[in-house]
């Protein structure tokens, strides 16, 4: 029998009998929108699949954890979701070429974002796609360049695919292995609820705080006349040469990422 919940209207059984798989489904939209719909940025990915991992754990009311499947699926669910986020965003780029990047104060296309992605294809070539997952808003782009400057779909994918696993389920499943470590097994179970809570809730907060922060500087850059993509020749120059997805890490030592 587990413990009270410590926030009373959010006791676990009750939100677990409640949310049942959807829950799941949920946290796959979110691996799917930080890639397929290009809102990856605003989203606290990294830190969902490892809460995802811990919520699968095991628990006297419910064996399979928080999903209510075994923690396979659930790593496997969200590696697919990451993988077909990924897909998306690259047809987005291809299909839309540059005008993708022909955004103005939408705050989700700006210069920098684009350029700093360009500069990790720059140093890494095509395992960009890969190294990309564990990196904040390269990997929302990353897709849609690679799609944009035509890299080859079969090495796409393979990297894509790669990329997926390590990430999607990889993470999914540290969350899960270090939930076997009697601290964090006992803080789950007996505060499971908080945990829900801020998963939920500190998803939500962080997605509005970066969605009205990138809003304001895109309206800042577009009045001060900076930082806006306004005609088809400044979108061109956003393009990668198809070249650069042909490189290794060892054709650019010594050029960071640009922040």
């Amino acid at each position: 029998m587990h413990e009270i919940a410590l926030i009373p209207w959010l006791d676990p059984a009750a939100i677990i009998a409640w949310a049942g798989p959807w829950a799941l489904v949920a946290v796959c939209f979110i691996v799917f929108a930080e890639t397929g719909l290009l809102v990856g940025f605003l989203l606290p990915g990294d830190t969902l699949l490892i809460i995802a991992g811990l919520l699968s754990h095991p628990q006297d009311y419910a064996p399979n954890g928080v999903f209510g499947i075994s923690v396979w699926w659930v790593a496997l669910l969200i590696g697919l979701s990451a993988f077909v986020g990924g897909e998306v965003g690259y047809l987005i780029g291809h299909k839309a070429g540059p005008a993708v990047f022909e955004r103005k104060e939408s705050g989700l296309f700006s210069v920098k974002n684009v350029e700093r992605t360009n500069a990790f294809f720059e140093r890494f070539g095509g395992l960009t796609i890969i190294l990309a997952r564990f990196v904040p808003i390269v990997r929302t782009f990353a897709p849609v360049a690679a799609g944009v400057g035509h890299m080859h779909k079969g090495k796409y994918t393979l990297y894509n695919l790669i990329g997926a696993v390590l990430w999607g389920f990889g993470l999914t499943m540290f969350g899960y292995v270090i939930g076997f470590i009697p601290p964090v097994a006992d803080f789950v179970e007996n505060y499971i609820d908080v945990i829900l809570l801020v998963a939920v809730g500190g998803t939500a907060a962080v997605t509005l705080f970066h969605y009205f922060r990138e809003r304001s500087k895109a309206s800042k850059a577009a009045a001060a006349g900076e930082d806006v993509v306004t005609d088809h020749s400044e979108a061109e120059a956003l393009v990668l040469d198809p070249e650069v997805f042909d490189r290794g890490p060892e054709h650019s030592e010594g050029d960071a990422p640009k922040a």
